[in-house]
């Protein structure tokens, strides 16, 4: 009888183990990203799927970059966060690291499909865009920029200026006001403040609008309100197929680059990771994600699938990366609060 019980007893055991994987499995991962166009892409390219596939649920949150830190640093002191996945920039992957889990690209089967650098110790590279000069070839009368150089020529391209003032990424503009001044890409950084400051200065007075978000340089596009303004290149290649007269390139753009993060101390750090394997696969998905936003994705599988016109247009372009800046995120994470400090001071001066 006590063997009975016994056997019994192990063979529950036994089920209750072989079953623990699967109810494992069934765990939602908390994704947070911001909303919009980016998340309905997000939900029908790879939430859903994902979902499908492996029946772990996606709990999506829609959040900007600032109160999503806010938050994650808030957790961190109550020891219980609420996100497993968030959306990070570059400076985000060194601000933040502590916060971070280390990603072990080499068990991620799919991140053999990602371009090289795409999987990164703390981050994985889902959507590639550029901060880019974009213009209006009738308020420039058939002009054509060719650098931020040209932008800060009023003189000889006369109109509107539009730059932006998001609050989240104080070294866009300085970058550009020191490209103008002559200061080569690959010897940007540190950064000369002064000098970048004395430059805008300069255009300061022909700045128009302060665009505030992806939507609102769009409108400002449509309206008319600017001649030049810089743009995230997604949006500017969907105002360019709308507008015959709106051009823009990707020379000196400053490379722009949402990348996902995996939250320390998450709810469900295994799935987290699973969901970044997935992401990484599936080419298909990633053409359509791209074709959403306007943008280009770590899938080098992607930009094959596209044709040759359409993969000219995408910032992963081979052409087009080469002649981007890629920013010194080390020096940018370590000064942040002084370029934000600098940039409020001479904004509202």
């Amino acid at each position: 009888m006590k063997t009975a019980i016994l056997t019994g007893l192990a063979l529950a055991l036994a089920l209750a183990l072989a079953a623990a994987p699967a109810a494992a499995q069934k765990k939602e991962v908390v994704i947070a990203a911001t909303g919009g166009t980016m998340e309905r892409a997000l939900v029908e390219q790879f939430y859903k799927p994902f979902e499908e596939a492996t029946g772990m649920p996606v709990n999506k949150v829609t959040t900007e970059l600032p109160s999503q830190w806010a938050r994650v640093q808030a957790n961190a002191r109550t020891g219980r966060q609420q996100y497993d996945i968030v959306t990070a920039t570059f400076p985000d992957l060194i601000q933040h690291k502590d916060q971070l889990v280390e990603i072990d690209c080499a068990k991620l089967p799919n991140m053999k499909r990602a371009s090289p650098g795409a999987c990164m110790p703390y981050g994985v590279m889902r959507s590639i865009g550029a901060m880019v000069m974009v213009w209006n070839t009738d308020m420039l009368k058939g002009k054509s920029p060719e650098s931020w150089k040209d932008f800060y020529d009023v003189q000889n391209f006369p109109g509107p200026r539009g730059l932006p003032d998001t609050g989240d990424r104080e070294y866009w503009v300085p970058i550009t006001a020191l490209l103008a001044d002559g200061v080569e890409k690959d010897k940007l950084f540190p950064l000369d403040l002064d000098r970048a400051y004395k430059k805008l200065d300069q255009i300061k007075p022909h700045v128009a609008v302060w665009w505030k978000s992806g939507d609102h340089v769009q409108q400002i596009l449509r309206s008319g309100e600017v001649a030049m303004t810089m743009s995230y290149s997604g949006r500017a290649l969907i105002m360019s197929r709308e507008r015959p007269n709106v051009q823009m390139t990707f020379n000196q753009g400053i490379r722009d680059v949402g990348i996902w993060a995996v939250i320390k101390g998450g709810p469900n750090t295994d799935g987290a990771m699973a969901f970044l394997d997935f992401f990484m696969a599936g080419p298909e998905r990633h053409v359509k994600f791209a074709d959403q936003l306007n943008t280009a994705t770590a899938n080098m599988d992607a930009l094959d699938l596209l044709p040759e016109a359409e993969k000219r247009r995408r910032a992963n372009h081979p052409d087009n990366w080469s002649r981007q800046v890629m920013p010194d995120f080390e020096w940018v994470g370590a000064n942040r609060e002084k370029l934000r400090e600098r940039w409020v001071a001479w904004l509202t001066r």
